[in-house]
């Protein structure tokens, strides 16, 4: 279980690095233009900058807290976080009639919700 779980935290960050990262550097228009990216036109620049720190810190907090067994308490922590945002993604993509993408976003959210009750629960760091 504790691989399974670490598997999965290692996954989400991979997603919300390259999704975060991509949010601070690449422009707004180009990123509209790219597929399943077509949302950001409908944001604000600074709306993107934030929510791509905010991927890039979600990444951060599931990893390094339990590497570093600094506050590992902070790693579901992190996956509630996590939780919170893809639902957000699917409200968007719903919104906007993409469900192909809320469908996407929806197995992050299960990966998140399992990794913040295994690090909660039956696998948790502090216990």
């Amino acid at each position: 279980m504790n691989l399974a779980l670490w598997i999965c935290a290692g996954l989400l960050a991979v997603v919300l690095l390259i999704g975060g990262v991509g949010k601070l550097i690449v422009p707004r228009e180009k990123m509209a233009a790219m597929r399943n990216a077509g949302w950001t036109a409908d944001f604000s620049v600074p709306f993107l900058k934030v929510l791509g720190a905010i991927e890039v810190l979600g990444a951060i907090g599931l990893i390094l807290p339990a590497v570093t067994d600094i506050a590992p308490l902070l790693v579901p922590m992190a996956a509630v976080g996590v939780v919170v945002l893809m639902v957000g993604a699917m409200v968007t993509h719903l919104r906007r009639g993409e469900a192909r993408s809320a469908v996407g976003n929806l197995v992050y959210l299960a990966l998140a919700a399992f990794v913040a009750w295994g690090r909660f629960g039956p696998e948790s760091f502090t216990g």
